[in-house]
This record gives C-alpha cells, sequence and structure tokens, in this order.
C-alpha cells in the first residue's frame, strides 16, 4: 500500500461474486456482491460445463427471490477455475439465500474493497557491494527465469526498467498471454514482461462503466502505483535514475533478470474482492513462482477473506505470496493480510534521506523532508508565515488545507503552515499554490508522530513531525503582526546518504498484535519502504494529483507497498537458488535471519516515538538477504499443517472448507496442542489471568537442516521478564542435510505478578535461537497476558 497522508489447480468449491451495480442504485437496493464457494464435484452431469452450471444456478437463485426488481437480469461477471471453481455476479439478498440452499454450496460471504497501500535498497541490503554483485543475486543467477506476479494497478511497459535486453526466451512453462486493450497492444509484452491481464469486473458491477477518459481499460498503468512496485521487484538496472534531481544514481530491483507479469485490479474506486480473486486463478494457472500484493485495508475471519483464500491455494500450489502490511500504523492492531501462508511485510528506512528544513525568523531551524524540484524559494529571503488554521481560511478545514478553505487575500505571498490529514499530502500543496501562497510547511498531527514522508510536491514544500509543528505555530502565536510579524524560508538540502540511525520502522507501517490469530506474529518481518525511488508512469505527475503536468521516469513513494516487493524479488533469488525449498521455507530463511539492530547496533528505532521498537513494530525483524541464502535451519509447513491451525482456531468444517478446498478431520489436530504450535518461525504465547498465580503452556516446533550435513545446534534462550523458558532438548544433532528434528518449548508465566484492569494485556518479548557456530537461527518469543471482562 503507498503511504498517503504454476500450474492449474482445481479447486473442489465454487465462489459466486453478486454486485450491486452503482448505475441502477434505485431498482437495487441491499445489492452488493457475496463470494459462494460449492463443492466442484457437485456438479449434475447434465451440464456439460461448470460455467453452465453457474448460469443455470445464478438463473435459479435470481427467479426464486421475491424481491428481485432489477430489471436487468443477473449475470457472471468472472468465472474461476484455478484457486477456486466460481463465478462472480450481483443478486438480492433473497437471492443470496436462495442459493444458500442450493446443494453443492459450501460458503456465502460478501465481497470487500481494498485499497493499494528505489536506487538505494539493493545496496543497503547487501545486494550489490562496491566490487560488483553479491552473493545471492550472483548464486540465483539474479532471478534468471522465476516469474513474479505483481497484483496491482497496472503497468507501463515501455519503461527501461522493463528492457528485455540480454534476457533468454520466455520460460518454456509459461501458460499466460499479453491480453491486449486499449492504448496495450499484446506486443508491448516482451522477455521481461511476459504477462499482462486487466480485471475490472468486480469494479464496473460496483460502480458503473469506468469512465474511459481517466481510465484504461488494459493492463496500462493510469495511477502509477503498479508500475513503481513492479519495479521494485524485478526493474533491470537502469542508468542514470532519479526523481527530479534527487536519489541519483543506478536504479534497480531486487531480483532485476526475473521476469514478471502484470495483473491488474485496481482502480478509481479501489480493488474489489472479485477483481483480485480473478487475477490469483490467473496467476496460479500461468505458471508465476511469486505473487507480489501491496493490497489489503481489510481484516476479516479468513474463510471470509478472498486474499487469505486465493494466497492459500498459491501457496499449495509452490508460490510464495508477499503481501503489504498495510499503512495504519503506529497503532496498534493495525496490520492487514494476516493469515499465516502468507508473508507480511512491514515498512522500515533506509539510510538516505531528503532534508528540507524550515529556517524560522527567530533563527530556529527545524528538521523537514521533501523532494521538491521546481524553483527554490529566493535564498537569504525570509517570507511572511502563517498557519491557516488560525487565520488563513474557514477554520478546520483550512487547517488541513481542503480545497477550497483558504482565503487568498490571507495567505498570498506567503509560507503556509498546513495540518497533515483528510486530503493527500501533495493536494494540500496544490490547494496553497491555487490560493497565492508561496510555499508550504506540512506539519504531522500527534497520531503521526515524527514519522516523515518525503513528496514531490508542486511547489516549494516540506514535511515536519509533530513537534517540529508544534514549534512552528508557538512561533506564529508568538509573533503577531505588525510589531513582530512571524517570517521562515525553506532550505533545500538534496540528497544526503549514511543517515544513523537507519533502519527505523516507518510511522505509517501498520503493527501488531494479529487481530485475528494472536498465536501467530505479525508482521512478520519489515523491509525498506520510506522513500523509495522505482519505475514511474508517463502519464502522472510525481505529485499523483491532476494538477501535476510534470512527467518523470522515475518517483519516490513511501509505504508498506513499496516493502513488499522487496522481500518478493528477495523469494524470487531465494527460490532460483533453492528451487527445492517451499514458500514457509522461504518465508523461515528471511525470519530466522532478519536483524533488529540498526547502523549504530543499538535496537532499530519506531519513528514515530523515537523509542526502540518491538516485535509488534518489527515482527522477526528487517530482511537480510545474504543470511536468508544460507539459513542453516528453516521452520517448514505444509498445506495440511496450515488445516491444523485452522481446527486450532475452533473453525467449523464449512469455515475450513471455504479455505482450503478439502473437508478436516479435527480430532487429531485438537488432542495434539493448540493454534500455537502451527510450526511458525516466530513463538506467540497468550495468557488469559484466572484462578491460578502461574500458568504455562508448551509450543512444539520442527527445523529442517538445510545447512551442512552434519552439524549440532545449541539453544540459547532470552526469556522476557518474569517468564520462565526451557527448551527441551537444548542440542540438536544433525546427521545430514535434509534431517527433520524437533524441540519443546515450555512457557511459564506469574500472571498475577502484575496487576492489570479488566480487558487490558501487556505484551513482553524475548528470543530463542539456535546456533551451530556458523549459523545463527532465531525466532522471537512473544508473551501476552490478558485480564479478562468482569
Amino acid at each position: 500500500m503507498k503511504a498517503n497522508y504454476g500450474a492449474p489447480l482445481v479447486f473442489h468449491s465454487l465462489v459466486l461474486l453478486f454486485l450491486c451495480c452503482g448505475a441502477d442504485q434505485a431498482s437495487s437496493a441491499g445489492r452488493r456482491t457475496y463470494i459462494v464457494r460449492v463443492d466442484g464435484r457437485a456438479k449434475p452431469a447434465a451440464f456439460p460445463t461448470h460455467r453452465h452450471w453457474y448460469d443455470a444456478s445464478l438463473s435459479a437463485a435470481a427467479a426464486s427471490a421475491a424481491d428481485d426488481l432489477d430489471p436487468h437480469p443477473a449475470a457472471v461477471i468472472h468465472t474461476y477455475a484455478s484457486v477456486l471453481h466460481g463465478f462472480s455476479a450481483r443478486l438480492s439478498p433473497l437471492a443470496v439465500d436462495a442459493l444458500r440452499s442450493r446443494a453443492g454450496i459450501v460458503a456465502v460471504y460478501p465481497e470487500q474493497v481494498r485499497q493499494v497501500e528505489t536506487t538505494r535498497s539493493p545496496q543497503f541490503l547487501g545486494l550489490k557491494s562496491a566490487d560488483g554483485a553479491g552473493l545471492l543475486l550472483a548464486e540465483s543467477d539474479f532471478g534468471s527465469d522465476l516469474v513474479v506476479g505483481v497484483i496491482d494497478t497496472g503497468i507501463w511497459p515501455e519503461r527501461r526498467s522493463f528492457s528485455d535486453r540480454g534476457l533468454g526466451p520466455v520460460p518454456v512453462r509459461w501458460k499466460g498471454e499479453c491480453v491486449a486493450g486499449k492504448g496495450f497492444p499484446a506486443s508491448l509484452c516482451n522477455r521481461k514482461l511476459i504477462g499482462a491481464r486487466y480485471f475490472s469486473g468486480g469494479y464496473e458491477a460496483t460502480s458503473g462503466r469506468m469512465n474511459e477518459s481517466a481510465e484504461e481499460r488494459s493492463p496500462r498503468d493510469t495511477d502509477g502505483h503498479g508500475t513503481h512496485t513492479a519495479s521494485i521487484a524485478a526493474g533491470r538496472y537502469v542508468y542514470p535514475a532519479s526523481t527530479l534531481g534527487y536519489a541519483r544514481g543506478v536504479a534497480s530491483g531486487m531480483a532485476p533478470k526475473a521476469r514478471f507479469a502484470a495483473y491488474k485490479v485496481c482502480w478509481a474506486a479501489g480493488c474489489f474482492d472479485s477483481d483480485i480473486l480473478a487475477a490469483f486463478d490467473s496467476a496460479v494457472a500461468d505458471g508465476v513462482d511469486v505473487i507480489s500484493l501491496s493490497v489489503g485495508g481489510v481484516v476479516v475471519p479468513y474463510y471470509l477473506d478472498a486474499i487469505a483464500v486465493g494466497a492459500f491455494s498459491a501457496m499449495e500450489a509452490g508460490i510464495f505470496v508477499s503481501a503489504s502490511a498495510g499503512n495504519g500504523g503506529p497503532g496498534p492492531l493495525t496490520v492487514t493480510n494476516v493469515a499465516p501462508w502468507m508473508t507480511t511485510v512491514g515498512a522500515g528506512s533506509m539510510d538516505r534521506d531528503f532534508p528540507a528544513d524550515v529556517k524560522l525568523g527567530n533563527g530556529v531551524v527545524v528538521p523537514g523532508v521533501s523532494v521538491y524540484g521546481g524553483p527554490g524559494l529566493s535564498p537569504r529571503k525570509l517570507y511572511p508565515l502563517i498557519y491557516a488554521g488560525s487565520e488563513g481560511g474557514d477554520g478546520y478545514s483550512a487547517s488541513l488545507c481542503l480545497e477550497g478553505s483558504l482565503n487568498p487575500a490571507a495567505v498570498r505571498g506567503k509560507i503556509v503552515v498546513c495540518d497533515r490529514g483528510i486530503n493527500s499530502r501533495a493536494a494540500k500543496g496544490e490547494v496553497v499554490k491555487k490560493a497565492g501562497g508561496v510555499a508550504m510547511i506540512l506539519a504531522n498531527g500527534v497520531f503521526d508522530g515524527e514519522g516523515l514522508v518525503a513528496d514531490c510536491h508542486v511547489l516549494p514544500a516540506t514535511a515536519v513531525g509533530a513537534a517540529g509543528g508544534d514549534v512552528i505555530r508557538r512561533y506564529i502565536a508568538d509573533s503577531p503582526p505588525p510589531k513582530r510579524a512571524p517570517t521562515a524560508t525553506i532550505v533545500f538540502r538534496g540528497t544526503r546518504l549514511g543517515v544513523r540511525p537507519a533502519p527505523v520502522v516507518a510511522s505509517f507501517s501498520a503493527r501488531g498484535p494479529n487481530p485475528q490469530s494472536p498465536e501467530i506474529l505479525k508482521p512478520d518481518v519489515v523491509a525498506p519502504g520510506l522513500n523509495i525511488l522505482a519505475a514511474w508512469p508517463d502519464g502522472v505527475g510525481p505529485a499523483g494529483i491532476s494538477a501535476d503536468g510534470r512527467r518523470t521516469e522515475f518517483n519516490i513513494l513511501s509505504g508498506t507497498s513499496m516493502a513488499c516487493p522487496h522481500v518478493s524479488g528477495l523469494a524470487a533469488l531465494l527460490k532460483a537458488a533453492h528451487p527445492g525449498w517451499s514458500p514457509a521455507a522461504i518465508k523461515s530463511a528471511l525470519m530466522t535471519t532478519a536483524y533488529t539492530k540498526d547502523n549504530r547496533g543499538q535496537t532499530m528505532l519506531d519513528e514515530s516515538t523515537g523509542n526502540a521498537s518491538t516485535v509488534m513494530d518489527l515482527g522477526a525483524g528487517h530482511v537480510d538477504p545474504q543470511k536468508a541464502m544460507d539459513p542453516g535451519l528453516v521452520y517448514d509447513s505444509a498445506a495440511g499443517d496450515y488445516v491444523a491451525f485452522l481446527c486450532n482456531l475452533n473453525y467449523t468444517q464449512e469455515n475450513i472448507r471455504a479455505i482450503t478446498r478439502r473437508s478436516a478431520d479435527c480430532g487429531g489436530a485438537r488432542r495434539a496442542g493448540h493454534a500455537g504450535n502451527l510450526n511458525y518461525p516466530s513463538i506467540s504465547v497468550v495468557f488469559v489471568q484466572g484462578g491460578r498465580a502461574r500458568m504455562s503452556t508448551h509450543i512444539i516446533r520442527t527445523v529442517t537442516n538445510v545447512g551442512d550435513g552434519r552439524s549440532a545446534y545449541e539453544a540459547t534462550v532470552k526469556a522476557p521478564r518474569g517468564s520462565t523458558i526451557t527448551v527441551e532438548p537444548a542440542r540438536l544433532v544433525f546427521r545430514r542435510t535434509g534431517q527433520k528434528l524437533s524441540f519443546l518449548v515450555r512457557v511459564e508465566e506469574d500472571t498475577e505478578a502484575e496487576w492489570q484492569s479488566p480487558g487490558s494485556s501487556t505484551t513482553k518479548s524475548g528470543t530463542l535461537t539456535w546456533s551451530d557456530g556458523r549459523h545463527t537461527v532465531t525466532s522471537p518469543i512473544v508473551v501476552t497476558v490478558q485480564a479478562p471482562l468482569p
């Protein structure tokens, strides 16, 4: 999400998506999209194909609904055949009830609408060094012949980042295609961009026919987000690269020789589950190796989550799925895309920034950031300074610099201070510019804290933290005109490298705990996601607003959307280097080798507060690709392990079949343990205070030796304060590569040691590390103690 402040699988289930058409709201009241799954084996023999069955089922359900007054007959929107059997359509609530009663139906659930959520990052991650490519790039042949599927806003194929120069033929196993559309002939695909599709049926069924003067009915990207994320994952080396003169250097994706396919699912009104499922369906059938999904925003039970359902089938096909954690930080419980069979990625900074400082008339300098590249302010001149919320226009609206809220007479010729919130950061600058302001200072609120994002503003502008905003507003309040009229200027300092501390956890990066299953720590890892330079389309200005007529080949964006494709590209490299590794093994390698120390050797900071970050901020830590290449041990999992996990969440058979397409024998799984026993690379334990002063539980894990054939690992535990943790056995001796050994972790907690108010909780963390002297395999341990409600 951008920060804004292989082979087909037969799915033995069916999905019907019933969409409420915005154009017919008067006759379609109460209609909306539903995802309905049925047993694919239940197709009556009278129907030659599933599509015939779908049409008949849809017609029968609509006919039986007494409230169906829509003059337009229900019609199939999408059909699915790889991640599930099914189709999309629009029906009334009574028609949905009628459908639920038909034989073979597994589940019916509503569609969700979601939103979308680099020159320095390869070097920062150790993929490049002064003397050439790092070990992982060399060992994986730069990801050659691996295919990354990018589910996003489409692609601008003409960019140099997507050149196929020097690449061999398209892999023979590839089954995808390049779907032509308006302004997008199939010839635009090449040996780099080997597939492109678009899915708009769900969007148009709900929102009405798209405005083709503003959007392209084709895979072409008219937003920029998809082009940006695709080049982060798999962009070629491009030199020179910069945005408006900032971040000059060589641009490269994580897997520069990997092939990729673009699946466009996001449109002006958002990203609709029916379209996302269609993209998953095609990606699995086409034969991608990795799916990169920088989309999210909705947290629902896994059996109601289209992304979780699609990702489960992708995982079964051996496809690694990387998803953005979301931009809802820094508050707790904001993380999205939390299913354990996906890798959930938060955002961190790099050792590069773009300082643009505010110099006040009293000599105080307030630090800020910006990538403004136009004419600057006059040197050595101080300009009148005004806070829009106090005298610039219409009160609260003016404080946020909303459209039409500023009084031109009050702001003309002045630097205007605007509060962050409601409209986009770049849009605020356009409002100030139209009202005659010469520059803008964008001030964070308390919730935003000190997290700063550099934007390509349309006028001289900078962003400052909450504390800096308070300093500036106090200065204005203490300098009433005309005697001491407040003044200021903005000093743009270009690109700065070697920033310390770095990395830090970005303020916007969504935080845990996991809202659906706290036994699974999310996010899993963090990766670079703050101020990332990557490819950008011709049709969109770098500020991302219609008034911006500038054009640039690259743009600098921030968000977990930018962090996610870093991990997607790294997964492609790891899969190329280790073809036999499962998606879970790749995730484990990334998590157990991640680091939590910054370039000062201290615990990574939380950008929003300046305090040390926690496991809820960064999960296992920041990805370290070179170490992930040789992790020593991995925590592997397969579909059956996830089914047992779902059983231990007390999901019903119907719920489990909606995700996995199969019935589950939950008796054995529940006797064997609990949800925390999923073989995950992190450990999370939840205790509820009760009648006992001391509580305990045990966790079982199994590790697979992917390192030296003969090796011995010793366990080291750093227990959370107040917890007692023991590991049995504390020594694991492996005789061959591929051997699996299990161990038990017993966690004891004094639950009465600290009084808590009813309904509150405390979270503490520690680590479990296995080492053979050469490899260090680290898992975070999280202990949460909850006080029950009275």
